[in-house]
């Protein structure tokens, strides 16, 4: 069963006590960022339940959002997401190009993750960063003006950075 520790209980109800009386649906999206990051990175319909239970307000609601934002994940995903932009700006630089060397590159598609759960590629809207086309998000962090180059070394030092914390 799904639950946040006291700890963790402690910090929603923080998140909450942000917003007005009977407007705690105000602090759905911090509370599903926590809870992705509690419950293994990603958000089963369990967790979307809790979450839910938890701010008073329906399921509905809660899948509402998860479903619309690209930061939420509703399936297990790599210990490494690669969030490649691939709007407008993104697409003149050669995102498509870089999406494509990423599949070839890890054998996997757009929303998969590789056998060894190391990594997992999403395409998404823009990320706020078309001065430094083509670029992903890597976690909190925007790896810019990539090139095929880059990605082998992206991908190197994720897989000793694997290898060392494991």
């Amino acid at each position: 069963m799904i639950k946040f520790s006291e700890e963790k209980l402690a910090e929603v109800n923080k998140i909450v006590a942000r917003y007005p009386a009977g407007k705690q649906k105000s602090a759905l999206l911090p509370v599903l960022h926590l809870a992705q990051e509690t419950f293994g990175g990603w958000l089963s319909a369990e967790t979307m339940d809790y979450v839910a239970t938890l701010l008073q307000i329906q399921p509905v609601e809660v899948y509402e959002v998860a479903t619309f934002y690209s930061m939420y994940n509703l399936k297990p995903v790599g210990k490494y997401m690669f969030e490649v932009c691939h709007t407008g700006p993104c697409m003149i630089n050669g995102s498509d190009e870089i999406i494509q060397y990423i599949k070839s590159k890890l054998n996997i598609g757009a929303g998969e993750t590789t056998a060894d759960g190391l990594f997992s590629l999403k395409t998404v809207e823009c990320l706020g960063a078309c001065g430094y086309a083509p670029m992903m998000q890597l976690g909190k962090n925007y790896r810019e003006h990539l090139t095929k180059e880059k990605v082998d070394a992206i991908i190197d030092e994720c897989r000793k950075n694997a290898a060392t914390n494991n």
